[in-house]
């Protein structure tokens, strides 16, 4: 979090415009764009600014895609930043709620994750005096029109952030195309706009990405994915197999019988997962289909003696993760979103997370022909070439989700 004098002029903007003359009638903002240029740690301060200096006694929702990721991307920065200002911070972690008050005037924020259509019934029944959605465009339109609708009281405004997603989204939709007739502030974002991003960070981020991921996070369009899913990679992308010993593996499975079965072994090395080999069988093209046995009995063979930190295999293998629990091997339920694990794929293959290995024959093929589903509308892929693609999202997304485990760490003053 930088100072309140080193802010862009669209943070400026962001950051002031509720004081504004004439924003009384404004019923709240928007901010979209590129991906890291500022807007959500600017967008969380003014928030709290606001709710501080217009309200005493209220309530007010924090929401994310889970509580994990708006803590890791607003509060783990704010609420430290907050204290340095004068504030008082208590964050009360198994409630899930944050009460802050400066100079008498005190507010209480509740955090929610909105990640399936079930979230809604957690905000039911609340009477809130403001909302803020990180992420929003991550999250089912059902929950944000409940939060939304808790907003009674007098003065009460929405607070939107997102990078960009399809034309045919829903928030694009319903409430950017619409900013003005619902009485928005929209301030779109580029990296420029970040003044903590260096020259060098920025062209850094401008390589990483490229088709539809570099129109929407560098660009900060709302555009249709077309092409290959990952335009990018190509045999540039495939190392050799590191000499020595690794420190840990892993196993990620897509299950199939008469469809394809694929799986990965992973080696982490200096903190980057080299997928160092693949076990990958078609029955349908073999003629036969294998057991859950059988297929356990090739991940085993696949580890060769080494011991595995976690299998993670598709969620409804029902069976198959039955087989392999018989056989005491550690097995973890993947998370199977797809557009979230193509983008943290794509960004874990660009910034070298993780790397494909020489003899990967099967995932350097798929990586060649999965492809977007253009006639399916919105933001979908072709259900061919995906399996080796699916079970390397299981794994990367199984990252993301350890890196969550981590927790977070804030400063906060006990009233």
């Amino acid at each position: 979090m930088i100072g309140i004098h080193k802010l862009s002029a669209r943070q400026r903007e962001v950051l002031l415009w509720w004081g504004r003359s004439g924003s009384r009638e404004k019923t709240g903002i928007i901010c979209d764009g590129a991906v890291r240029s500022g807007k959500s740690s600017c967008l969380g301060l003014a928030f709290f600014l606001w709710a501080t200096c217009c309200f005493h006694g209220k309530q007010f929702a924090v929401c994310g895609k889970t509580k994990e990721s708006v803590r890791r991307n607003v509060l783990v920065e704010l609420l430290p930043y907050l204290v340095e200002m004068g504030f008082q911070v208590e964050e009360r972690v198994s409630k899930g709620e944050i009460w802050v008050e400066l100079e008498g005037q005190w507010n209480t924020f509740y955090l929610f994750g909105g990640k399936d259509e079930g979230s809604a019934a957690l905000i039911q029944g609340m009477t809130l005096a403001g909302v803020l959605f990180d992420e929003v465009a991550l999250m089912p339109e059902s929950f944000v029109l409940q939060a939304t609708a808790r907003c009674s009281v007098e003065g009460a405004r929405l607070w939107f952030c997102c990078n960009p997603e399809g034309p045919e989204h829903w928030f694009y939709k319903n409430w950017i195309l619409k900013a003005e007739e619902r009485g928005m502030v929209y301030v779109k974002f580029r990296m420029e706009d970040n003044p903590s991003l260096s020259q060098k960070t920025i062209e850094k981020y401008y390589k990483m990405y490229s088709g539809s991921f570099y129109q929407r996070y560098v660009l900060g369009e709302w555009v249709a994915a077309e092409g290959r899913v990952y335009e990018f990679f190509d045999e540039g992308f495939v190392a050799a197999v590191p000499e020595g010993g690794f420190e840990r593996y892993a196993v990620s499975c897509d299950y199939g019988t008469r469809n394809p079965f694929s799986a990965g072994l992973w080696g982490r090395l200096g903190g980057r997962w080299f997928r160092i080999g693949e076990y990958y069988y078609d029955g349908r093209n073999e003629g036969a289909s294998k057991t859950d046995r059988e297929y356990v009995d090739e991940i085993l063979r696949l580890l060769d003696g080494r011991t595995a930190a976690f299998i993670v295999v598709d969620p409804s293998a029902a069976s198959f993760i039955a087989a392999l629990e018989r056989r005491g091997l550690p097995v973890r339920r993947a998370n199977n979103r797809v557009l979230d694990g193509i983008r943290m794929t794509a960004e874990a293959l660009r910034n070298g997370r993780i790397v494909i290995c020489e003899g990967c024959e099967a995932a350097v093929r798929e990586f060649s022909m999965y492809c977007w589903d253009l006639k399916a509308g919105g933001d979908a892929v072709r259900k061919e070439h995906d399996h080796a693609m699916d079970e390397i999202r299981y794994f990367v997304m199984e990252l993301g989700r350890e890196d969550e485990s981590d927790g977070f760490w804030a400063r906060c003053v006990e009233r």
